[in-house]
């Protein structure tokens, strides 16, 4: 056997003897011939090692943002290192699916084939983030962005969502059907998005839902402020800037904008009523300093326009206390496809938020409370409050008895309130009958005078002819 000197001599010699030949073939070869002789090289080599070498840059641009392309592949590497590399760096990614992420430590390489999954285990390791939109005047200088952003960390889930257990379940298969439905949404020829109105009274969880429906889809959420939007066409680039996955929020939509198209009348009005037109260059600043001129629209575009089709996976959330104030070309099927309707607190509801609260999934008080829920209306907001301990000595069963007075109590009031507007609308009626008499009064005769001193119908009738 050879040792280890004679094969580092064998080594040396074949090096040099390719540098040789190489050296040879550079000087006396015609360069014609050259690339000729490197062409077939480079075809013969493609037949041995098929595989093409492709350099991302980690910054790109005119801003030198971050490749996205390099991100995904970097996050990718970094899921399947710890099975090649030797060295690894950790990150603990608070909240996340996966709060322990390992990735290759700083001038670590390892071989592998890339599948583009980078993106999709970004999303599955990522932090789920809360965006709110910037006033439309500082979008533009050093470092300003049209949104800004904050951990999300809200705790609801649909476990602990207090509702009918069968609307519950109906949600949660909608989304589920929606987060599969990128080649259903394809096949029909329409964007990737979906729309959900929820309403009813204040505290029915409204804003509770939505954050649920973040955690259960693993989705970004942008609270999207319109009356910080100057005008239509902005509306559209802070689509734009938003991300797939996510959920798009407008809370209190009815106490936004003024959305319900009466502007226009209302400006038509004051200029037949003849009001002074005013300086045009004073009409001017005040427009500048007014408010958000998004209108309604600009809003019916950004929902479902040519606009909305940019990126997919989206999902828009409108919430209103009063579904009524709202255009019904805002909220119809197609843009708003599903109306949820958060009502006040149903006895199922009430034993979710037992369990939550107290760690109680029955008790002889639950009979009682399912009484007095069915008698009066209580929003879960209003129903958790009494629930929870206010003090350490209070246990579940005074947390029942509490809750228990304060239905009592609403229902009295409700009774009361009830009886108040029916005693107020019958003082009404009766004052309106007052004011009827009090008008023939003041005209000079009663009823009974103009049949004395003319005419009853009856008599007109029979002398042939009705006045």
């Amino acid at each position: 056997m050879m040792g280890i000197g004679q094969i580092w001599s064998q080594l040396g010699s074949i090096m040099a003897s390719i540098m040789f030949v190489y050296a040879m073939f550079e000087k006396f070869f015609p360069s014609h011939l050259r690339i000729y002789v490197s062409k077939y090289t480079q075809k013969f080599t493609g037949l041995i090692y098929p595989y093409i070498k492709i350099k991302f840059p980690e910054f790109s641009g005119e801003r030198l943002k971050r490749s996205e392309a390099y991100s995904a592949i970097q996050t990718y590497l970094s899921a399947n290192s710890s099975q090649s590399a030797k060295k690894l760096k950790a990150e603990v990614v608070k909240d996340s699916q996966t709060p322990l992420v390992l990735s290759m430590d700083d001038n670590e390489e390892i071989n592998d084939e890339f599948q583009g999954e980078g993106k999709n285990i970004a999303l599955k390791n990522r932090q789920l983030k809360l965006y709110t939109n910037n006033p439309s005047n500082n979008w533009y200088g050093y470092k300003s962005t049209k949104w800004s952003h904050i951990t999300f960390e809200h705790p609801a889930r649909f476990e602990t969502l207090a509702m009918d257990p069968k609307k519950k379940e109906e949600i949660i298969n909608d989304l589920v059907k929606f987060r599969n439905g990128k080649d259903y949404y394809a096949k029909i020829g329409k964007a990737w998005k979906r729309g959900y109105l929820l309403y009813g009274p204040p505290g029915t969880g409204k804003s509770t839902m939505i954050a649920a429906m973040a955690n259960f889809m693993n989705y970004d959420v942008y609270d999207l402020e319109l009356t910080a939007v100057k005008e239509n066409t902005d509306l559209r680039k802070l689509l734009i800037e938003t991300s797939s996955k996510s959920i798009i929020v407008i809370e209190d939509i009815d106490c936004s904008l003024d959305l319900t198209g009466q502007r226009k009348k209302k400006k038509e009005k004051d200029e037949e009523d003849g009001e002074v037109p005013k300086n045009p260059t004073k009409k001017d600043e005040e427009e500048e300093n007014k408010g958000s001129k998004v209108t309604l629209s600009g809003l019916l575009n950004f929902i479902d326009g040519i606009w909305s089709a940019c990126g997919g996976e989206r999902i828009i959330i409108f919430t209103t206390n009063f579904v009524e104030k709202l255009d019904p070309a805002l909220i119809r099927r197609g843009r708003m496809d599903k109306h949820i309707e958060l009502s006040y607190c149903c006895y199922e509801a009430f034993k979710v938020l037992a369990n939550n609260y107290l760690d109680v999934e029955s008790h002889s008080l639950f009979p009682t409370i399912e009484k007095l829920l069915g008698e009066t209306n209580m929003t879960p907001a209003d129903v958790a409050e009494n629930l929870m301990p206010k003090s350490i000595i209070e246990d579940s069963e005074i947390c029942l008895k509490n809750l228990i007075d304060s239905l009592e109590k609403a229902k009295e009031e409700a009774k009361k309130k009830a009886e108040d507007e029916e005693a107020q609308l019958k003082a009404e009626k009766e004052k309106e009958q007052m004011g009827e008499e009090e008008e023939v009064k003041a005209n000079g005769k009663s009823k009974e005078e103009v049949k004395e001193n003319g005419k009853s119908k009856e008599e007109v009738k029979e002398n042939g002819t009705i006045q």
